[in-house]
């Protein structure tokens, strides 16, 4: 029975180790191809890097074990061949994988490798060298996490901050691609006060917004915490949970656009909104940047004064059939249609008839609160400006 020692191989076994090294890396890169799916389905490119790592690390074993008591430098001399290309390419526990196979293919080979009497020797140093190389891949993946996240970080505060300048270009879609932002998905802009006493105000609303399945970006702006949600689902509804998350006041979302290249458009809304939303202070929370054209136009926005040029007095104007002369006259009776009726000489019904085709063309209904409120400033800005046109 061989009696385990801690002496270090000899000369004469790490000589025949060196000699060994190439056949044991080339039999360790066939048996990860035999015993490993995933090994198989990897580029050549990829499967040349774990080629390379396994003689390197075949070779720092024997400098190892001529220098048993030096501090380990293993992370440069196993993973140097290719450690960026390697992490990127393969995970941890795929790494973890590879180390056991290789490390299976030489203690299967220590009885022939071993000068004659040495072979538990060589075992030995064998398994104490893999637990070294077990932390220096610990220590890579760690680096590589660690720098990835402060470069994730930056990159989507660009990406962020683009936005919120109005910045439109396909290469956000490319910077947003490297952070895992899914390709030709709908996007919508949420802003909000950031919350007070909050370390790290990004983690609540990642968490939310991707327990929900939804792509996120998040950055501060000044004191406006700016998030970015994308996905094929209901993105107003994840809007309207991770507002909680937000500090207090107003939060606004923007209008789902198509795609991140257009979510400026998103967040020039939500920001105007932001802007105008101390006039409506009953507003809902999450209030949509829409909902808020007639303070965001009164507030000087050009987008929230043409929307409502667009969208609410040009297509009364072009309605004809009286509507828009009803709808003035139900906003001049502060919503009465009986009055209105007798002041524009028609029945009340008709009155009714006419306002509901009004609200199937702008969205907005005379008789509530909130619609009489956007009618109204809509069509006396689209007359200050039939007005300003008349001058010029």
């Amino acid at each position: 029975m061989s009696r385990v020692t801690n002496r270090p191989p000899s000369d004469a076994t790490l000589r025949r180790l060196e000699r060994a090294s190439g056949s044991l890396a080339t039999q360790a890169v066939a048996r990860m191809d035999e015993d490993l799916p995933w090994f198989r389905a990897m580029p050549a490119d990829q499967r040349s890097w774990v080629t390379l790592v396994a003689q390197a690390g075949i070779a720092s074993l024997v400098e190892w074990c001529r220098s048993p008591g030096r501090p380990p430098r293993l992370t440069g001399e196993v993973f140097g061949a290719a450690p960026r290309e390697l992490v990127r390419a393969v995970a941890l526990k795929q790494t973890v994988d590879l180390i056991k196979v290789t490390v299976e293919v030489v203690e299967e080979r220590v009885a022939s490798v071993a000068a004659p009497g040495e072979e538990e020797d060589l075992r030995l140093a064998v398994l104490q060298f893999s637990r070294e190389v077990a932390f220096a891949t610990a220590h890579v993946y760690a680096s590589f996490a660690e720098s990835r996240g402060a470069w994730d970080a930056r990159l989507e505060a660009l990406v962020v901050d683009a936005l919120v300048r109005g910045e439109r270009s396909d290469e956000l879609s490319g910077r947003a691609a490297a952070l895992g932002w899914a390709a030709g998905t709908l996007a919508l802009v949420v802003v909000g006060a950031t919350p007070s006493g909050v370390d790290d105000p990004h983690g609540p609303v990642r968490r939310t917004a991707r327990g929900l399945r939804c792509d996120v970006l998040v950055g501060v702006h000044a004191e406006q915490l700016v998030v970015v949600l994308g996905g094929t689902g209901d993105l107003e509804v994840v809007a309207e949970r991770i507002s909680d998350e937000f500090g207090d006041g107003p939060v606004v979302t923007g209008p789902v656009v198509d795609g991140l290249g257009r979510a400026a458009v998103s967040a020039a809304a939500a920001l105007a909104g932001l802007r105008a939303a101390r006039a409506w202070p009953e507003a809902p929370r999450p209030v949509a940047a829409d909902a808020l054209l007639a303070e965001r136009a009164l507030d000087g926005d050009p987008l929230a004064r043409a929307a409502l040029q667009e969208q609410v007095a040009a297509p009364l104007r072009s309605a004809g059939g009286g509507v828009l002369e009803t709808v003035q006259a139900v906003l001049n009776s502060g919503g009465n249609l009986e009055a209105s009726a007798r002041a524009i000489f028609v029945h009340p019904n008709t009155v009714r008839y006419r306002l509901k085709r009004a609200a199937e063309l702008t969205g907005l209904s005379a008789t509530d609160p909130r619609g009489s409120w956007t009618l109204q400033v809509a069509l006396v800005l689209a007359a200050l400006d039939r007005d300003r046109s008349l001058w010029h």
